[in-house]
């Protein structure tokens, strides 16, 4: 069983996006089923994403980015930042940060 959590980091100013939305799915056979929903703290993360372990799959993490940058009078390009991720057997934890500027995005797997 496996956990997922992400950090959200505004890179724009340098500072943790905080009340980001970040909604969690898993993916059955093209048909998304909700696991959770949450906002990020202060220090841009979420911890609880995940409330309980989860099962080997694919999951889809979305953060709502364009209410944030609204909330903050800025534009953005993307309204949200989707990240498609196959949970595999045997790993115990997925770390996903996001780093987020009202013009790009990006992902990689934190320790």
């Amino acid at each position: 069983m496996s956990k997922i959590t992400t950090h959200i980091l505004d890179t724009s100013l340098g500072k943790p996006a905080a009340q980001v939305r970040i909604l969690l799915e898993k993916i059955i056979d093209g048909r998304s089923q909700i696991i959770n929903q949450v906002f990020s703290d202060e220090d841009g993360r979420a911890a609880q994403l995940t409330p309980h372990p989860i099962e080997p799959g694919n999951y889809r993490l979305t953060a709502d980015i364009g209410a944030y940058f609204s909330a903050t009078g800025r534009e953005t390009l993307y309204n949200l930042a989707i990240i498609d991720v196959n949970i595999i057997s045997g790993q115990a934890h997925y770390h996903l940060p996001l780093l987020i500027s009202p013009y790009s995005y990006s992902t990689y797997r934190g320790s």
